[in-house]
């Protein structure tokens, strides 16, 4: 399977039970494969950002940060195949390929997300990795451990 950035996956258990992170969302949810991940394909490494269909869940976290804050890059929510999603940022983790467990599809078409949602998921993610790199971490797992186990999972 060709990998893409800017399709959505599903992820085996096999990662979960890898690297063994309890801040990371859970993969089922009443028996289905959840949640669908936005994919960045950054050299052998994937980057899985979490969709998640709870708007009203996540609009309150984001109308909390935005009155704290004055704004709020972490969660976004956008239309992805005419719905309403919540594009977690700050669920954000690294995967390698052999994880993936299969493309979401709709009517057997692998899902891809509109490409000026793309560069927006893009840029916001590139923006909250610099951010990082300069202290200031809005990443809710420890993604330096979870790149090193996946960077030592390839050179082994």
């Amino acid at each position: 399977m060709e990998i893409k950035t800017g399709y959505l996956y599903h992820i085996k258990d096999e990662y979960f039970n890898v690297v063994n992170d309890d801040s990371l969302m859970q993969n089922h949810e009443k028996g289905k494969k959840r949640p669908t991940y936005f994919t960045i394909k950054d050299k052998d490494i994937l980057w899985f950002i979490p969709i998640s269909s709870k708007i009203d869940k996540y609009q309150k976290i984001i109308d909390k940060k935005v009155e704290r804050y004055g704004v709020c890059n972490t969660i976004i929510i956008r239309k992805i195949a005419d719905n309403d999603a919540a594009i977690l940022l700050q669920n954000a983790f690294p995967t390698l390929e052999k994880y993936i467990d299969h493309v979401h599809t709709v009517d057997g078409v692998p899902l891809s997300v509109p490409t000026d949602l793309q560069n927006e998921i893009k840029r916001l993610f590139k923006n909250m990795i610099g951010l990082k790199k300069r202290g200031t971490n809005l990443f809710f797992t420890d993604i330096d451990t979870l790149k090193q186990k996946m960077l030592d999972e390839i050179s082994s």
